[in-house]
């Protein structure tokens, strides 16, 4: 319920897309939601209905965000949407800010033109701009926190897009701290691609939904096998609105040379480039494992200390996503290096040379590809509703491992994920183990059955599909 006080109704930021056509849903949600809501001020705008849906349309596809994007834009005078390079990070900008000035500081015009003189630019420009690939002018920054100190009581006025550099990471924490809010956009979610679009799993565990919830609530969209391809060409949006296997080929080849000769390169211009693309290939054969950083200094005949520069990078420009060790106190010896994996299954099987099912699916790798993909839907989820989440996993030197522990508002959920549809009950023993010592309510086990099942009294086995 939002509080009882004036508040200003917030512009017509969006228009319903023509594909639309099935308002029923949408009807019914939004006469239940101006039930539940007094909103003072004029009329709810249409605005409002469309974030009740959580999802916006781009280019056919549809993006699911959390409802925080609507309060960012009543709260907070700038937002940023930041993640890897063609995730959709423009496309959403521009709908969002549809009919606002738009600068893509790529273009040297529009660079030149914010660069010669920020604090004049923003004088004559200080509401709804939209500024595409901020980090390439990092002197905008310190120019943008005046110009919202000048009038801060008005809010949703600037959206800047960016893909990580340190200047952007810096900027935003230095120059507008308080004064932005951050939106992490991933590629395309399974959840994203198949319906239901809405990220079910983590809106129901940041409810701390009990079993019996999550096995009444949860539904399955798409098939096994619907699954499988998503698994194997990722979610980068562009290969998909192509659905080209030709094209997903070609495409990937640029994106990489791309990455690594120009976004990097650029960013890190003392960075060996040689050495880093050996370093992204040997990544692919190490993508869900535990990182040992002395075996990958002595493979890349480089120092432990380089490889963990590396590896920050990669993490930084949303490639590589690293995850801790679960280390709290316990009298059992932990593994207590990080593991981690290419975020995006399609660059890992471009990498690994694997472009059909076939060849996935008896591959070396396979294993861990599939639990890095459906560790990394699970995150993505967390990130589509706004719930902040820490993600580690626990291993222990005995050889008990949970492959995923979740910690957040809710408490400690751990998950296992196994690729397989039946489980034998020595493959859960890690889990077991982790519950019963840390009291864990229960667990989950994400696996490819048909539907879901009671795995033991508290733990629940969840089609991948039904997330």
């Amino acid at each position: 319920m939002l509080p009882n006080y004036r508040v200003t109704p917030p512009p017509m930021y969006f228009c319903l897309p023509a594909e639309l056509t099935d308002y029923s849903q949408l009807v019914a949600e939004y006469i239940e939601f101006c039930g539940r809501i007094r909103y003072f001020g004029g009329v709810i705008a249409i605005i409002t209905l469309y974030f009740i849906i959580h999802s916006i349309r781009l280019q056919g596809m549809i993006r699911i965000y959390s409802s925080e994007f609507f309060e960012f834009l009543q709260y907070f005078p700038c937002i940023a949407i930041i993640g890897a390079r063609q995730c959709g990070k423009t496309t959403l900008a521009k709908i969002v800010g549809k009919d606002w000035p738009y600068f893509d500081l790529e273009k040297l015009a529009d660079r030149n033109l914010i660069a010669k003189d920020p604090d004049l630019f923003f004088a004559m420009n200080s509401n709804h701009i939209v500024i595409d690939e901020s980090q390439e002018l990092p002197a905008l920054f310190p120019a943008l926190r005046v110009a919202i100190d000048a009038d801060r009581g008005t809010n949703g006025r600037f959206i800047l897009t960016g893909s990580s550099s340190p200047e952007l990471l810096t900027s935003i924490s230095e120059s507008l701290a308080g004064r932005i809010a951050v939106i992490h956009l991933s590629p395309l979610g399974y959840c994203e691609i198949h319906e239901p679009t809405q990220p079910l799993l983590a809106k129901l565990l940041s409810e701390s939904a009990s079993l019996d919830r999550l096995e009444a609530e949860l539904k399955p969209r798409g098939t096994l096998q619907d699954a499988h391809q998503y698994w194997l060409r990722g979610g980068y949006p562009e290969p998909w609105l192509k659905n080209s296997p030709r094209f997903w080929q070609l495409w990937m080849d640029n994106y990489f040379d791309t990455y690594v000769t120009r976004d990097v390169s650029r960013h890190f211009p003392r960075l060996d480039l040689i050495r880093y693309k050996q370093l992204i290939g040997s990544l692919a054969q190490l993508s869900g494992s535990v990182i040992n950083y002395s075996d990958m200094a002595r493979n890349l005949d480089t120092t432990q200390k380089t490889i963990k520069e590396y590896l920050q990078i990669a993490h930084g420009t949303f490639l590589w996503r690293n995850i801790p060790a679960f280390t709290p106190q316990s009298l059992k010896r932990l593994v207590k290096h990080p593991k981690g994996y290419l975020r995006d299954s399609g660059i890992l099987h471009y990498l690994l040379r694997t472009t059909s099912l076939d060849q996935l699916l008896t591959h070396p790798q396979m294993g861990r590809s599939w639990e890095s993909m459906v560790t990394e839907q699970i995150l993505r989820q967390f990130d589509m509703i706004g719930e902040k989440v820490e993600p580690s996993y626990w291993r222990t030197c005995a050889g008990a491992e949970v492959d995923l522990v979740l910690q957040g508002r809710f408490g400690l959920v751990p998950i296992e994920i196994k690729h397989t549809q039946s489980l034998r009950a020595k493959e859960l023993q890690g889990l077991r183990n982790f519950m019963d010592e840390f009291k864990c309510p229960y667990g989950l086990v994400i696996h490819n059955d048909t539907r879901i099942t009671r795995i033991d009294k508290d733990i629940l086995g969840i089609p991948f599909c039904w997330m």
